[in-house]
């Protein structure tokens, strides 16, 4: 089992080179240009090894600029880019240059700010996920909704060779009094073997997103543990999302308060062996910066 620890979920951004409508005041601590600098002491600090970047903008522009900083920071072991799904034409078009790059390991949309909540079984859609599965590249789902954490046996069914990354636990109501219908629906969506998902974003349900404790967290943790098992089930810092909600040493300490109540050979899954698989990340990145 590696002793390399892999963050699985990070983002960068850049104003000036990508557009990302989602940002706005009302996220003043992170609307501005988020450069990989200044996530690096916490991650040194953490004892993390290497980080996976994930789209921050449904655009090309965004996946262009993860790799040029990939290319400038060896901890960038794999980036999760974008294909416009919605236009399949575009998709294998570029399919087969996301294949053969040996940093994107898979594709990501914004889904949860799409209006319907049902648009990734949309024709078009479908196809471009089946492009996807055929060439091997992983999904991730951010599903923030019910609707959108019921979609995935429908998903499986029909690409049973999609392998799915379910972002955030599709976010548990953590701090609010009724577990339903998340503590259903992640168990559905766990019965797949191809399904995994992401220890990360896991703030307070309430107004204040930073009030969360791990306390507060380890059902929902211990829900997916029973439900997926270490062997699907990858860490994630989710920064800079979670500048809002207490920060990156925050975010890890309270998580790792979880983590140590595992056994070893759990624990290095959650923490790196997981990711590490799933998304196929090249050997070569990971020598860079591995310890074993």
């Amino acid at each position: 089992m590696t002793r390399t620890v892999i963050d699985a979920h990070q983002h960068v951004w850049n104003l000036e080179r990508a557009s990302y409508p989602w940002l706005d005041s009302e996220l003043s601590p992170i609307d501005r240009t988020i450069e990989f600098a200044e996530l690096v002491p916490s991650l040194r600090r953490a004892g993390v090894d290497g980080t996976v970047l994930v789209q921050s903008a449904d655009n090309p522009e965004d996946t262009a600029l993860m790799l040029d900083v990939a290319a400038a920071n060896p901890e960038v072991v794999a980036v999760v880019g974008y294909l416009p799904l919605d236009r399949p034409a575009e998709v294998a078009a570029q399919v087969e240059r996301f294949r053969s790059d040996p940093l994107i390991v898979g594709v990501r949309n914004l889904i949860h700010n799409i209006p319907d909540p049902e648009w990734l079984l949309r024709a078009d859609v479908d196809e471009s996920l089946g492009l996807l599965e055929a060439a091997g590249l992983t999904f991730d789902l951010v599903s923030v909704l019910p609707a959108h954490l019921a979609l995935v046996p429908r998903l499986v069914e029909r690409h049973p060779e999609l392998r799915i990354v379910i972002d955030h636990l599709s976010k548990p109501p953590i701090g609010l009094n009724d577990r339903e219908p998340w503590w259903t629906l992640i168990g559905r969506a766990a019965e797949a073997r191809t399904v995994f998902a992401k220890v990360s974003g896991l703030y307070s349900a309430t107004s204040d997103s930073g009030a969360w404790t791990p306390d507060l967290i380890r059902p929902y943790l211990e829900r997916a543990l029973d439900v997926f098992g270490p062997s699907r089930l990858m860490y994630g810092g989710d920064w800079p999302i979670s500048v809002l909600s207490g920060g990156y040493d925050r975010v890890w300490d309270g998580l790792n308060v979880l983590f140590a109540e595992l056994d070893t050979a759990d624990r290095e899954r959650l923490l790196g062996g997981t990711a590490i698989e799933f998304y196929g990340i090249d050997p070569g990145r990971l020598e860079a910066v591995g310890r074993g």
